[in-house]
């Protein structure tokens, strides 16, 4: 099976490695001029200074939606200037607006623009239509800053040092930015020529604006861009930073106070033009935002978002194929010692302590991007006391350990590219290793009408014996026009394993997927946009074939004139299903019946100070009393451009469902429970200035199952009820978590927080309690509370260069 598909990619891959570029030069591109200057502006948002004006301006906006293609207003009009010296490149620009007063400046944090009008440069050092870099900046003088890619659209987590100022002027608002090169990407040439698009958007009105026309029939949005000229004979700094850091914590928990101090430094250097190094030294992440813990019940593990900033920036790369995930780092010990009797645990560490870490990508001006990443995490022990004799004994519970990912991505005609991803973890000693490797295309034909796409990945467990797995797949889209359709085969081998560095749920399977949609390409009627879908597709076990699920899902969402959006979709398991996950046990799958689950959404216009956010979703299964409700509302009101404030309600009711319990030598047994999920959250953020901010973030989670009776798993998946099962599994679950933090962004790049956070957790073997009686238990269980203050302190390799030579000369 492998072979075929093998050969199929390499096929498509030299097929089109050669092919000319996709619509991309053929794209209408507007071209602009940067000039040259030997002196800097002012960075304070006042165009006054005589070199912006002779410099040529970018004008003649269009927009982009609602009504694509529609010239900008002129009482809209964006003019935009551009200037460039041997430390950076500058902007200015002016956006005329005739209701100034009505300019949107909600003030919030640093990459997280709420209730905004937005001006925004993305900036292509290669000019390749694949990578973009995107700088925005509000009327608020807030600032946010993404990578732009085809795979992954608009990564946040990147973060750069640049400057921008803006006024509020009688005319409309006016900006001024400077970006370092230090922040941009670009050959070694003495003349450049680079990707370039501006976009601004009116929030009243809710419209995009570019200054290079960006179709929305077909292509990524960097297919766009224009062209900026004009750069000559620059000679770029040193791109060399530091970010030493020093945190101290004070942890409170069970009557027990102790403090702690750390310090440590990430440093990043620019290798070449086009490599950035990344490397952290004893990281602290004790700031990160708390996980939000859940009551599991599945086969599955749950899979946790990632908080670390080290792990989230720029790793667009890693994330090719789907094989890193990056909580394995510094995860849960791989063994867990067995106690012999009369043994009890002094200390079981639960997370395993990173040593230190590396990344080193970038992508060379043929289009080759190449990643490298590389962690180191530490030896831990368990100790463990004998209570009769007293006697202490240590184990491993984890070793030395490496973890490292290797990415080759080569991209070529504008939308395609090729991809070779191994992933690799070695402990030292009779610890598990293991080795994935991923070979990936995606490919746009000349047009960039049809996408093909696909790719087979090997992994190797090696712990004592050896144990490899595939995983492989193949398609097509039609990603341009109205009507979009597409279709997929995918398979999965038993023993495919990619948990050491990776995270999977579901093997021994292969699925027959069908997509087709229609979608508004301009505003009809009173509609500014709808797109509806249909998903069809027919699932088996692979190993001792078995058909698993055959499912039919339609969906819609629309978005009226007035920016109210609704819509929803029905799913449809017209044959139900034969689980062959929840038994546990290979070879055996448990009978789910028919289903039909309709839902549906109402989103009101988040332009308003009030919104609210909803949704209701219901499975109705073909089994007498037998159905699960699902419903969220999320409402957020604005007090003033100062503060806002969200709720987050999400509310879970199973009845009559069926699940795993336990099983023994003979049988596999299951229960029939009823499960009520209640998640509150609160979250709200006051920010004093641009630079400034309090936030709350509040959670607690609750979850209760109570079984009504216990069956036996019959071999043909039907179940018989049973007495041979006679363990509480009953259980109540809360978490409650409550973060206070106070961050001031003092200078560019360095940052001074203070973190209140208190939190409680506990497990009950029996259900059904009472409202005031669970909160009682809840906060008689040991709370955790911590104050941290972390202050982190950039420093670029030229600046400190400077205030060298300064001190020198006195």
């Amino acid at each position: 099976m492998k072979t075929p598909i093998i050969s199929a990619l390499c096929i498509l891959c030299f097929s089109h490695l050669f092919s000319q570029n996709i619509g991309a030069d053929s794209i209408s591109r507007k071209k602009i001029t940067a000039i040259s200057i030997t002196q800097s502006p002012k960075i304070d948002g006042i165009l006054d200074e005589e070199i912006w004006k002779n410099a040529p301006s970018a004008t003649n906006f269009i927009e982009r939606r609602p009504n694509n293609g529609k010239p900008a207003d002129e009482s809209l009009r964006s003019d935009v200037k551009i200037l460039y010296d041997d430390t950076g490149i500058y902007f200015g620009a002016l956006l005329f607006d005739n209701e100034p007063a009505k300019i949107a400046r909600e003030l919030t944090e640093r990459d997280n623009i709420e209730n905004d009008d937005i001006f925004g440069i993305t900036l292509n050092g290669y000019n390749d239509h694949q990578q973009s870099l995107e700088f925005l900046v509000t009327p608020a003088g807030v600032q946010a800053d993404a990578k732009l890619t085809n795979d992954f659209g608009e990564d946040f987590s990147w973060n750069a040092v640049w400057f921008s100022a803006v006024q509020i002027t009688e005319n409309g608002w006016v900006v001024e930015m400077k970006i370092p090169y230090s922040e941009l990407r670009f050959p070694k040439k003495q003349v450049q020529e680079w990707g370039i698009n501006i976009l601004r958007l009116v929030n009243r009105t809710s419209t995009m604006y570019d200054w290079n026309f960006v179709d929305n029939k077909k292509g990524s949005y960097m297919l766009y861009d224009g062209v900026l000229n004009g750069i000559e004979n620059i000679n770029p700094p040193t791109r060399l930073s530091f970010l030493p850091y020093f945190s101290t914590y004070l942890n409170s928990f069970n009557g027990k106070t102790d403090a702690n101090f750390n310090g440590g430094m990430d440093l990043k250097y620019g290798i070449n033009d086009a490599f950035t190094l990344d490397l952290t030294l004893i990281p602290d992440f004790g700031q990160t935002s708390f996980d939000k813990s859940v009551l599991n019940l599945s086969p599955f593990e749950v899979q946790l978002q990632e908080q670390r900033p080290f792990f989230t920036e720029g790793t667009e790369l890693f994330s090719k194929g789907n094989l890193f995930y990056s909580r394995r780092i510094g995860g849960h010990p791989s063994r867990t010692p067995i106690l012999n009797a009369d043994e009890e645990f002094i200390e079981m560490p639960d997370k395993v302590k990173l040593f230190n870490a590396v990344k080193v990508s970038g992508r060379t001006n043929k289009g080759l991007g190449i990643g490298f990443f590389n962690a180191v995490t530490e030896k831990m022990y368990a100790e463990i006391k004998d209570v009769n004799t007293g006697e202490i004994r240590s184990e491993v519970i984890e070793p030395w350990a490496n973890y490292n990912v290797l990415v080759l991505d080569q991209r070529f005609s504008g939308n395609s590219s090729v991809s070779l991803v191994n992933t690799n973890v070695t402990r030292d000693g009779n610890f598990r290793d293991a080795n994935v490797t991923a070979l990936l295309f995606d490919i746009r034909n000349k047009k960039n009408i049809y996408q093909y796409f696909g790719g087979t990945k090997e992994s190797l467990v090696m712990n004592g014996e050896t144990k490899s797995g595939n995983e492989s797949s193949a398609g097509f889209n039609k990603v341009s026009g109205t009507h979009r359709f597409g279709a997929n085969y995918f398979m999965r081998t038993k023993d495919y394993d990619i948990g050491d560095l990776g995270y999977y749920d579901r093997t021994n399977f292969h699925s027959i997927n069908t997509n087709y949609s229609y979608r508004y390409l301009q505003p009809k009627g009173g509609l500014n946009a709808l797109n509806y879908n249909l998903n069809v597709s027919h699932n088996r076990r692979l190993d001792e074939d078995l058909f698993t699920q055959f499912v039919i899902h339609n969906s819609i969402e629309m978005q009226t004139k007035n920016f109210f959006s609704f819509g929803g979709g029905l799913m449809i398991w017209p044959l139900g299903e034969n689980d062959i996950y929840e038994p546990r046990t290979a070879g055996r799958h448990l009978d789910v019946p028919a289903m039909i689950n309709p839902w549906i959404f109402i989103n009101t216009d988040n332009r308003k100070k009030f919104r609210i956010n909803t949704y209701i979703d219901y499975y109705a299964f073909d089994e007498k009393g037998r159905y699960q409700l699902i419903y969220q509302l999320n409402p957020s009101y604005k007090f003033s451009d100062k503060l806002r404030l969200y709720y987050d309600a999400n509310f879970n009711y199973q009845n009559h469902d069926r699940g795993f319990v336990g099983k023994d030598a003979a049988d596999i047994f299951m229960g029939t429970r009823n499960r009520f999920t209640v998640e509150n959250g609160i979250s709200s953020q006051y920010t004093f200035n641009n630079k400034m901010a309090l936030n709350l973030s509040f959670r607690h989670y609750f979850s209760q199952v109570t079984y009504k009776g216990f069956s036996t798993l019959n071999t043909d998946g039907s179940v018989s009820d049973t007495n041979l099962f006679t363990e509480n599994r009953d259980g109540t679950f809360n978490s409650w978590n409550v973060d206070l933090r106070y961050s001031w962004w003092f200078a560019p790049g360095s940052q001074l927080t203070l973190l209140y956070r208190n939190a409680v957790g506990s497990y009950l073997e029996e259900s059904r309690i009472g409202i005031k009686e669970n909160f009682t238990r809840l906060f008689n269980e040991p709370m955790v509370d911590n104050i941290s203050l972390k202050l982190t302190y950039y420093i670029d390799y030229n600046q400190a260069k400077n205030w060298l030579k300064k001190k020198d000369k006195q």
